[in-house]
């Protein structure tokens, strides 16, 4: 009691300092809030421990939380040991906190992470570029401290990054910029890695028992996913009620990779890809059906999802019936094609019109046919130069219409059934109007050139005629009998001899 003030005040700072220097995990300090505030604000500058700004590792909750969990798993609780609604059981309540924590410890690598990378930053300013994965990032931190020549042949670096990282970030740390370190600097950077994996490994055991009462918390959604992907998305909403109120597209990216890969190929990395993408029943598809059967299942998650945060159908049935649902269609989604069956053509909708067939159409299809004509006209004989006066402008030539030395003297053919014809009633008209017009002539007949119209004769001597007359006396006879357009004339007598034999 008898210390004076300031005796005091020295005796809390050396206190602060050995807590800083090598803090001990178990210790729990219980700080008025109002500090806490002041160094979350000022994170980058007041952090010179870790523990400083990451206070989850030492909670009393966080403590708790691992230490039923331990429990619960020792004592492997069967979901039919709980009665009434699973709400009320005490384990549902572990594992309600178990996922929100494991929330909490995703937030409290974050703040780890930004830690490390401040305090790194001074020695290898490009690594945090190269390897943009926090835990990664935390991991080589841990495994290359001051000695940036680890590098090269370092089994344990193998293990954490892909060979071609590695490459970059030996290349890079040869020309780096970055300051050597100091001891104490580096002791703070250790604690602060080792804090970050064993906050990552409760995270994952957490995980895994979470998975293990999958069946008793989400039993549906388990059926459709598989346990350990379930426990995953559940986790990442931040517990089942959360999850039961997301729209199946962002239940779809739960668990997506946001990389920005610096120079890497970018063909590996699927955007938009969450847990459900990579769960085991999206990946037995083939490649091209994965983003369409990661949709499916993403909504069909969310219903199950729904069904499960009101405790209804606990022995998954409904789990059970969209799986099916699930199922059926990636079975109708790869099935062949269906056969193309052959089927003759349709009937054409207008009828065959008649063609007229016989002797009249064969005569006219004569008629319209090529001419010989025609057919010297188009024949052509190869190898020789014509010389015509149409072969430069057109390349058109008469053909063997016109040559000489064909051997036979040129004639046109004239094929008598393509001649041209006169209708019957053409005809008539014409034989009309020649009786009109007097039948033969004399001239016509070409008879004697002398022939006149006056003519000798035993009683008169010279007598003017008509020498038409008698001729058209024997053209009007031959009009009666012989007439090429007169019709028959009735024979009474023939016909009843006919009809009486």
């Amino acid at each position: 009691l008898g210390m004076s003030l300031a005796d005091e005040l020295l005796a809390d700072l050396e206190e602060a300092a050995e807590e800083e220097e090598g803090g001990s995990y178990g210790e729990e300090e219980e700080e008025p809030a109002i500090e806490d505030v002041q160094e979350e604000t000022q994170l980058d500058l007041s952090g010179d421990s870790v523990k400083s700004i990451a206070k989850l590792w030492d909670s009393k909750m966080f403590a708790e939380i691992m230490m039923k969990i331990e429990e619960y798993i020792s004592k492997q609780a069967k979901a039919s040991e709980v009665m009434g609604p699973v709400e009320a059981a005490p384990e549902y309540r572990v594992i309600v906190d178990a996922n929100n924590l494991t929330v909490e410890i995703e937030n409290e690598l974050n703040i780890i992470h930004k830690f490390i990378r401040d305090k790194y930053s001074k020695r290898f300013p490009e690594l945090e570029s190269l390897v943009p994965n926090a835990l990664d990032y935390i991991r080589t931190v841990k495994e290359l401290g001051n000695s940036l020549d680890k590098c090269k042949n370092n089994e344990n670096l193998q293990q954490i990054l892909t060979n071609a990282t590695i490459m970059v970030v030996s290349v890079t740390a040869s020309t780096t910029q970055g300051q050597q370190l100091s001891e104490e600097e580096l002791e703070r950077l250790e604690e602060a890695c080792d804090m970050a994996l064993e906050l990552n490994a409760s995270k994952h055991r957490i995980y895994e028992y979470v998975e293990s009462r999958m069946s008793f918390i989400a039993p549906n959604l388990s059926i459709i996913i598989g346990a350990s992907t379930a426990a995953k998305i559940m986790g990442v909403a931040g517990g089942l009620t959360n999850l039961s109120k997301m729209p199946a597209c962002n239940i779809m990216l739960l668990g997506a990779q946001r990389k920005t890969l610096s120079g890497f190929s970018s063909t590996s990395v699927l955007p938009h890809t969450g847990y459900i993408y990579h769960s085991d029943i999206v990946q037995s598809l083939p490649p091209d059906l994965r983003r369409k059967a990661a949709r499916l299942v993403a909504a069909k998650c969310t219903l199950a999802a729904r069904v499960d945060s009101f405790h209804e159908s606990t022995e998954g049935k409904v789990g059970y019936e969209l799986k099916d649902e699930i199922e059926r269609k990636f079975d109708k989604w790869q099935e062949p094609p269906p056969v193309k069956q052959v089927k003759p053509l349709p009937a054409p909708l207008d009828g065959q019109r008649k063609k007229r067939g016989g002797r009249r159409y064969r005569k006219m299809k004569e008629r319209l046919g090529l001419t010989e004509i025609r057919k010297q006209a188009n024949r052509m004989s190869f190898g020789e130069i014509e010389e015509d006066a149409y072969q430069e402008d057109l390349g058109f030539s008469l053909g063997h219409l016109g040559k000489s030395g064909s051997g036979r003297v040129r004639q046109t053919q004239v094929n008598e059934a393509t001649k041209a014809r006169i209708s019957k009633t053409l005809q008539r008209t014409l034989q009309k109007q020649s009786v009109v017009y007097g039948g033969k002539s004399t001239i016509r007949d070409r008879s004697s050139g002398t022939a006149s119209s006056v003519a000798f004769t035993p009683l008169q001597g010279l007598e003017i005629v008509n020498p038409q007359a008698a001729e058209k006396k024997v053209a009007e006879a031959n009009q009666k009998y012989f007439s090429s357009m007169a019709e028959f004339l009735k024979v009474k007598g023939e016909k009843s001899g006919i009809m009486s034999t």
